[in-house]
């Protein structure tokens, strides 16, 4: 007998651990905002049509920029209104992925409108979201393309002027001119009947995806209760009475009866064909010899923090650079204050033997921590049984956690012996390799001349790398 279960989409993670957010099982999303419900409708369809470990979702700037908290699938972030753009490289590279650019007013429409007409104009095999509230919801609350004549805004605080701003603009209409797309629809959240319509149309655009068909286009009006000033009840209201005379709903275009599927071919040069094509010999790469690092250790998830000054990100270049010499897969993603020297700095790095999912470390299995700050900040996320290092020359205190490996090393006070407190990082790095056994020494030396500009610089870091294993090897044998 069939049970009914009421439970979020599998698409949607349980529990929101990537949200910064104090509470890990709710949206980011102001009451009234059709992004949650844009979400769940497409987390089902995703869920029903059984394409979640081949789905890539591409967020732009804006509201939804935070869409990796929910979705448990791919997702890549990009810049202002390039989702269209990063979208076509994704799925050349991947066709058999599933593609979707999802993309607010203020994002597709304005500083992203010539990326989306061009996606579309070559019938690009992606699906595109479009949210339409009307205004620039996430930054403020200013006059998107898509604002109504007369609605006031930040930056129209008299009402947009159509002598002075122009009219708004009807995505779905011009999208729908251009021969290649196969399917246009403008829908609403509003009520149940429109709600519906939405689902359908959300469904329609990804199987259509499934069959190679080519570039689907639905546009969602949405309410901004707070970009709009109104109640989540008076802005549905708005969008009936308003919004839906000037961006009517409908089926703006369908040409899927008669799209014949295409067949998509990966285009993409590996590395050997780029070689081939620039004439470059292709000799075997030779990998050292070391000794296996436990299991424990292996494919590591880091996250190397630290102040400005400190060489947080060039420690990071390190262990990824070597990574890759090495024959891991690797990724390094750079993050730091406006303040650059003396403001706050990490990296996230992965190594691993098969393909990297995310360059985001939302889940370390290594922290390395060169001020208390960042040991503050990061302790809690490392997985139990990781491995926490920490500089104990600036942090007066060890972690506090007890289900994970804990290296505390005096850097800077090793670094200053050596002449220069700013190799500390190198101290730090000869210490993982030599506490882990991941990477061999004389690789690591081999990509020093990579990431350190000054070259007569390298024989005092190959010193501070040295230093620090020696410093392990000592704490082995003590």
């Amino acid at each position: 007998m069939a049970a009914k279960v009421l439970k979020k989409a599998d698409s949607f993670y349980e529990i929101f651990e990537r949200s910064t957010g104090a509470f890990k099982d709710v949206t980011h999303y102001c009451p009234g905002c059709g992004h949650g419900v844009l979400h769940k409708l497409i987390a089902e369809a995703i869920d029903d049509l059984g394409i979640r470990d081949r789905t890539i979702l591409i967020s732009p700037v804006g509201c939804s920029v935070f869409a990796y908290y929910y979705f448990r699938f791919g997702n890549i972030q990009v810049a202002h209104g390039r989702a269209p753009a990063a979208a076509t490289g994704i799925k050349r590279v991947h066709p058999e992925g599933i593609v979707i650019s999802y993309q607010g007013d203020g994002d597709l429409a304005a500083i992203g409108g010539n990326n989306i007409m061009q996606a579309a104009n070559r019938g690009e095999n992606i699906t595109v979201f479009f949210v339409n509230n009307a205004i620039y919801g996430m930054t403020g609350g200013q006059m998107a393309p898509t604002t109504l004549i007369g609605q006031r805004t930040t930056t129209t605080p008299r009402g947009r002027d159509a002598h002075n701003e122009g009219y708004p603009m009807r995505i779905s209409e011009l999208i729908a001119t251009l021969e290649a797309p196969v399917y246009v629809e403008r829908v609403a959240i509003t009520d149940p009947r429109n709600i519906s319509r939405v689902r359908r149309a959300v469904r329609k655009a990804l199987k259509l995806q499934v069959e190679n068909k080519g570039f689907s286009l639905v546009e969602v009006l949405s309410a901004c209760p707070s970009g709009w000033k109104m109640t989540p009840v008076h802005a549905t209201q708005w969008i009936e009475e308003y919004m839906m005379k000037i961006f009517p709903l409908g089926v703006f275009k369908d040409i899927s009866g008669e799209a014949e599927s295409v067949e998509v071919k990966k285009q993409v040069f590996m590395p050997a064909d780029i070689k081939e094509k620039l004439d470059i010999p292709q000799g075997e790469e030779k990998i050292e010899k070391v000794k296996e690092p436990a299991d424990e250790y292996k494919n590591p998830r880091l996250i190397i923090a630290g102040f400005g000054g400190q060489g947080i990100l060039m420690l990071g270049l390190g262990v990824a650079q070597s990574g890759m010499q090495a024959g891991y897969q690797v990724s390094w993603i750079p993050s730091y204050g406006p303040e650059m020297r003396g403001g706050t700095a990490n990296c996230h790095v992965n190594l691993s033997s098969k393909r990297i999912g995310s360059p985001l470390v939302s889940r370390p299995t290594v922290l390395i921590a060169m001020n208390l700050p960042s040991l503050e900040k990061f302790e809690d996320k490392v997985e139990p049984g990781g491995l926490i290092i920490y500089d104990t020359s600036l942090i007066n205190r060890p972690p506090h956690r007890t289900d994970v490996k804990v290296l505390g090393i005096p850097a800077t006070e090793m670094a200053d012996s050596l002449g220069n407190t700013r190799i500390a990082n190198m101290v730090i790095l000869g210490a993982y390799i030599g506490y882990t056994s991941i990477l061999p020494k004389q690789t690591v030396f081999d990509a020093l001349p990579v990431i350190i500009k000054r070259k007569s610089l390298i024989p005092l870091n190959q010193q501070a790398i040295e230093k620090g294993m020696e410093f392990v090897r000592q704490q082995v044998t003590a």
